[in-house]
């Protein structure tokens, strides 16, 4: 199924303790290219988060973003530091003695030092909020390959009505070649009555000059050839993922040979047929670069 580069997917997961947000955009790129902007928290998930991706995506510079809500208020605890606390105390204690000043010291005032009292997160089920994490990409994933086949339909059907212009030119080219061979044989015959008047021509030179004029303008091998690109374009169209790349080689292919008939053309009608096949390759070509 075609797939355009371009798309967007979000979803949104949450629960009673947390809400994770996920949001992915794409546009075009000759590789798969994933930038994963996450808060610290989650940071741990960015390999399993990549490895998630990897089964939707195919090319592309596609950009995520996770926002994590936590609406627990009671993940964090407070720690008490006993052994430091003793020390303090001991020591404002030796203070007051060797300076014969009164300790006056009390709870109040001990809990404010350095490291007697610090708040310490709880531990988080890493495997429960993995869970989340990914159910909420994969949501994600999911919306956003929709995106990507609605966009690649819309572009197959416009390519492949091109491919069909482009085999009605092709068609008018090889049913155009005959005619110019036969004019250039009259033209011929013409020119040689004007200059040799009654003086019957040989008809063995004549011959060979149309045939030397023929296989000169002949282009037949390659509409065979670009015939043959086209269909099977056509055919690539329809199938699986990751095709962008095998399209782009078919219609480099397609525009080596109409180039080739561009340079043979020795026909006014045929060289703007030739024109008109190239610009409708490279509108394919451009369209390509947007295909997965």
């Amino acid at each position: 199924m075609l797939k355009s580069m371009t798309g967007f997917g979000r979803s949104e997961i949450a629960d009673e303790n947390r809400k994770i947000t996920v949001e992915m955009k794409a546009v075009n790129h000759r590789y798969c290219d994933i930038s994963i902007k996450l808060p610290k928290k989650l940071s741990f998930f960015e390999a399993g988060i990549r490895n998630v991706l990897k089964q939707y995506i195919g090319r592309g510079k596609i950009d995520i973003f996770i926002t994590y809500e936590d609406y627990t208020e009671n993940n964090v605890c407070v720690k008490y530091n006993a052994d430091l606390a003793r020390d303090y105390f001991e020591n404002l204690d030796k203070m007051s003695k060797e300076f014969g000043i009164e300790n006056d010291i009390r709870v109040s005032t001990l809990s404010r030092y350095p490291e007697v009292f610090t708040l310490e997160e709880q531990t988080i089920d890493e495997k429960e909020l993995w869970t989340l994490v990914e159910e909420a990409v994969r949501t994600a994933a999911g919306k956003f390959v929709e995106t990507r086949i609605t966009e690649g339909e819309r572009l197959k059907e416009d390519m492949i009505a091109k491919l069909d212009g482009m085999l009605h030119l092709v068609d008018k080219i090889e049913s155009r070649a005959p005619d110019i061979v036969t004019e250039y044989r009259n033209k011929l015959l013409n020119k040689v009555a004007e200059l040799l008047g009654d003086t019957k021509i040989d008809e063995s030179i004549l011959a060979t000059e149309v045939t030397i004029f023929a296989d000169k303008i002949c282009v037949d091998e390659e509409t065979v050839r670009l015939r043959s690109h086209i269909l099977t374009m056509k055919d690539t169209l329809n199938d699986s993922d990751n095709i962008g790349r095998k399209l782009d080689f078919i219609a480099q292919e397609m525009n080596r040979e109409a180039n080739t008939i561009l340079s043979k053309a020795n026909d006014l009608e045929v060289t703007n047929w030739a024109i008109d096949l190239k610009t409708e390759i490279e509108k394919v070509r451009e369209q390509i670069q947007n295909i997965e």
